[in-house]
């Protein structure tokens, strides 16, 4: 190892040293979290509310699985704005733009009486939330270096886990305890209820959130410059495309390779957030709340799985292995669940398994897409490989949806969704190198 390598690598210690990043931590990573822990509901909740509203509006499982879909579609047109947006005002703006007018949008579609109303109103859920994930991800290289960025994503990325265990029950008893209540039917309610809260936050989060380390107040001047350091001396763990712009990152062929990886990972993930409690109630169970508490408790094993996966990956600095392992796991895990069909020990098992690597596979991708990114093409790359890949989930739910309505159930659709996760993790593999050590 020469001397300025050892130098960069041993310069993270210093803020370490100063308790810096617990500070950061502490200070900025829970109100991030809830944040995305309400986006994530207003995105998923569709799937458990498109089972009472079958029984009230004339919906077939294509129509919803094209309004589960085309929520991707405005997510993708918006996505790379928003973030070159908040690139230049900052992110509290940024984040305040986004929940204020997403929370709106999301509790607007209790009104939802016609396929046509559905489709916009989920078009425009897209418009609005486009830029969030992308954006704090974008966010945390302000305040993380590579090394610590792997399971920092990870951790926030526990959000979207931590919802999908209160979800279900949460989704359920809202659906078959307030039914009725007001004349409104219980999946009205459900979106009221988990909209609504996604504006009062972007208002909390500009009062709260600082744009960047040096306008941090709770950091003293020390501190600051111990992680301005940290951030200026940064070393990727995968190999950096060092792009001198935006401009130049578009004509990068691994970059739209980068898509096409996220394009398959997220079209499994979200076909599986979709159409899970369908799958569960195809194991035979009838009850709207039981659903809800089993589809819920994969989800313990993900939040587990995800924080130490994440931790691994950056303790051995190795991002690729670790993403194909994820990915297998997912892959293993649902082929488990659907060669047991029928055995419901056996199916929940399998998707206890599979969570596992679904979980853990995504906070992995973005902290390789970070390190892969220049400084200088972060903003619109992140958001470029974040909204072409977004595609997939668009386009895979109503496909699935279609599977499933051709074959009588959700079975066959699984096969699918496994190969889509091992095609993602070789994908990978072969279009990323791992960084030079000296």
């Amino acid at each position: 190892m020469n001397p300025s390598t050892s130098h960069v690598l041993s310069a993270p210690s210093v803020a370490a040293e100063k308790g810096v990043y617990a500070k950061v931590s502490w200070r900025i990573m829970p109100l991030l979290l809830i944040c995305y822990m309400i986006a994530y509901l207003d995105r998923i909740n569709i799937g458990y509310a498109q089972l009472q509203m079958k029984q009230t509006l004339p919906f077939s499982d294509a129509a919803y699985g094209l309004g589960a879909g085309i929520f991707f579609v405005g997510y993708f047109l918006f996505e790379v704005p928003s973030n070159l947006m908040l690139e230049r005002i900052g992110a509290r703006k940024t984040i305040l733009r986004i929940m204020f007018c997403w929370g709106v949008v999301a509790a607007a579609m209790m009104f939802v009486q016609t396929t046509t109303q559905f489709y916009i109103a989920r078009f425009l859920l897209g418009v609005f939330e486009a830029g969030f994930f992308p954006g704090i991800v974008l966010y945390l290289t302000y305040w993380y270096p590579s090394a610590r960025r792997g399971q920092m994503i990870a951790i926030f990325m526990t959000a979207t886990t931590v919802v999908a265990v209160i979800a279900g029950p949460l989704c359920g008893g809202i659906m078959k305890y307030l039914d009725g209540a007001n004349g409104w039917h219980g999946w009205q309610w459900l979106f009221l209820v988990q909209g609504l809260p996604a504006s009062v936050l972007g208002i909390v989060a500009f009062f709260y959130l600082q744009d960047k380390p040096d306008e941090a107040d709770w950091l003293n001047e020390d501190q600051k410059r111990a992680l301005r350091h940290d951030l200026e001396n940064d070393v990727p763990l995968v190999a950096n495309a060092g792009h001198a712009s935006f401009w130049q990152m578009l004509r990068d062929p691994k970059v739209y390779m980068l898509s096409l990886v996220y394009f398959f990972l997220l079209g499994a993930t979200y076909t599986m957030v979709f159409w899970a409690p369908t799958l569960i109630k195809s194991w035979g169970i009838a009850d709207l709340f039981l659903i809800g508490i089993y589809a819920a408790l994969p989800n313990v094993f993900g939040v587990i799985g995800m924080v130490l996966i994440g931790r691994s990956s950056d303790t051995r600095k190795e991002r690729r292995w670790h993403f194909i392992a994820c990915t297998a796991i997912a892959a293993i895990g649902l082929l488990v669940t659907t060669v047991t069909q029928g055995n419901f020990l056996g199916s929940m098992a399998g998707l206890c398994f599979a969570v596992i690597g679904i979980a853990s596979a995504t906070p992995l991708f973005f902290a390789v897409t970070t390190e892969y990114l220049s400084k200088e093409a972060a903003a619109g790359g992140i958001a470029l490989i974040s909204s072409l890949g977004n595609l997939g989930a668009a386009v895979s739910p109503a496909v699935t949806g279609a599977i499933n309505a051709s074959t009588g159930s959700p079975v066959y659709s699984m096969y699918l969704v496994s190969a889509l996760y091992v095609l993602s993790g070789l994908l990978l593999l072969v279009t990323v190198r791992a960084a030079r050590s000296a």
